[in-house]
């Protein structure tokens, strides 16, 4: 049962790895700038 147990956490260690394989971007959510709001005239 222990060995089933360590096999099970290295896959899912293996898992996470790969998964995390491509991930790109920076590492920290980027401030949200403000909307700009333009008026449209119309007439």
């Amino acid at each position: 049962m222990k060995r089933l147990a360590s096999i099970l956490f290295v896959a899912l260690v293996l898992v996470g790895l790969a998964a995390a394989c491509g991930q790109k971007g920076p590492l920290y959510l980027p401030e949200q700038q403000p909307a700009k709001q333009t008026a449209k005239k119309s007439g």
